[in-house]
C-alpha cells in the first residue's frame, strides 16, 4: 500500500514555471515506476510524463515535451514535475500515480497501468 499526495498546484500566469511534487509513504518508493496524469475540466484525464524506477527513463506527452520535466528523489520518495512556460491549455488538475510493479511498459501512458492514485492539485494558466 502507498499513499501519494501532490502539491505545488496554483494559479500562474502564460510563460511561468511551476514544481509539483508528489510526496509517497512507505519505503518501496523507488520500486514504483511514477506518472504523471491531468485532467482539464470537461475533458479525460490524460498522459503527461512518465519516470521509471531509477530515473534512466523517461516519457512525456507531444503536448508537454521541450517543456515539462519530470524528475525523482527515491530518498525523499518524491516525484516531480517541472512546468515551464506554461499555457492556458496547461490549466487542469494534476494527478501523480504508481506502478507498483515498476514496470513502465510498453502502455505506460493509460491509466489502467496505474494502481495508486494521489488526489491531485489544480493548476490553473488564465486565458
Amino acid at each position: 500500500q502507498v499513499q501519494l499526495v501532490e502539491s505545488g498546484g496554483t494559479l500562474v500566469q502564460t510563460g511561468d514555471s511551476l514544481r509539483l511534487s508528489c510526496a509517497a509513504s512507505g519505503r518501496t518508493f523507488s520500486n514504483y515506476a511514477m506518472v504523471w496524469f491531468r485532467q482539464a475540466p470537461g475533458k479525460e484525464r490524460e498522459f503527461v510524463a512518465a519516470i521509471s524506477r531509477s530515473g534512466g527513463r523517461t516519457y512525456y506527452a507531444d503536448s508537454v515535451k521541450e517543456r515539462f520535466t519530470i524528475s525523482r528523489d527515491n530518498a525523499k520518495n518524491t516525484v516531480y514535475l517541472q512546468m515551464n512556460s506554461l499555457k492556458p491549455e496547461d490549466t487542469a488538475v494534476y494527478y501523480c500515480a504508481a506502478d507498483s510493479r515498476g514496470i513502465l511498459g510498453n502502455y505506460y501512458y493509460r491509466e489502467r497501468s496505474y494502481d495508486y492514485w494521489g488526489q491531485g492539485t489544480q493548476v490553473t494558466v488564465p486565458s
